[in-house]
């Protein structure tokens, strides 16, 4: 918390019962106690009452020593859906680009460092990490990310990149603070993203803003491919005009007025 008048209101207790659910990932889908106290650095005594609590409430359940998630937990997202009028706006516009493509498409909102899976339709397989809606990746690697950072303000970029180094995922992502700004320029400037094999070797995919009422960038709508399947030039000629297209489609639904795929650009960089 940054007010100390607000310490009062913060609920610890609360936030170690999330760290513990958050702990379950896909290398620890059935942990034991020990495991999630190493994970979340919590002694093993609180972590036993955290589980036996979240276990009274229906979202852990116990099998010997080890721990696992109940279907409960997915009620949580679902609330978080019901609850988005732009997701639901959006999902048929999602499909349809699914169509006319032949790709996945996503919508994702930025979340600290990662940008979170809000919507999808897959089409097919084409990254080894399992994605659904809920799936974080690295906002600096991938053509979402770049798009929800280029226009989230200069604040907001300056606090990312001091927050914590640019992690590399493959030997082409862009881990140099200066050229990050400089790549969020350039995606300002053009109105969509593209970026290549630096979340996951051959892994393409471009992105393009999604606007609120106000013409604020709320998420980022995103095709992906690989790079076996469609060369970058033809990503760039077919598939971007498309993006912007169903982009723009999408930000008309949530009520922006210039609801063309030429979004206004208000650079800072």
């Amino acid at each position: 918390m940054t007010a100390a008048g607000n310490e009062r209101d913060y609920v610890q207790s609360l936030e170690r019962g999330f760290a513990v659910l958050l702990a379950f990932d896909e290398e620890r889908t059935n942990p034991t106690l020990a495991e999630l106290a190493t994970a979340t650095g919590l002694s093993r005594p609180a972590v036993r009452r955290l589980l036996l609590t979240l276990q009274r409430m229906g979202y852990v359940a116990n099998e010997g020593t080890r721990w696992s998630l109940t279907p409960r937990v997915l009620t949580i997202g679902q609330h978080y859906t019901a609850t988005k009028a732009m997701i639901e706006l959006a999902q048929p516009h999602l499909l349809r680009l699914a169509e006319q493509t032949g790709e996945s498409a996503s919508l994702a909102e930025l979340d600290g460092h990662d940008v979170v899976y809000v919507a999808r339709v897959p089409v097919r397989r084409i990254m080894s990490i399992n994605v659904a809606v809920g799936t974080r990746v690295s906002a600096h690697a991938t053509s979402m990310g770049r798009v929800l950072l280029a226009w989230a303000g200069p604040e907001r970029v300056s606090r990312f990149l001091e927050e914590g180094p640019l992690r590399p995922h493959t030997a082409r992502t862009v881990t140099d603070p200066v050229e990050l700004r400089e790549a969020l320029a350039v995606v300002r400037e053009q109105g969509w993203s593209m970026v290549d094999g630096e979340l996951e070797e051959g892994l393409l995919s471009v992105a393009a803003p999604v606007r609120d009422r106000s013409g604020a960038v709320v998420a980022a709508l995103a095709s992906s491919t690989s790079a076996g399947r469609l060369a970058p030039e033809r990503l760039r000629t077919e598939t971007v005009p498309l993006v912007l297209e169903t982009a723009a489609a999408i930000s008309g639904e949530l009520g922006y007025r210039d609801a063309s795929p030429r979004a206004v650009r208000d650079g800072f960089f």
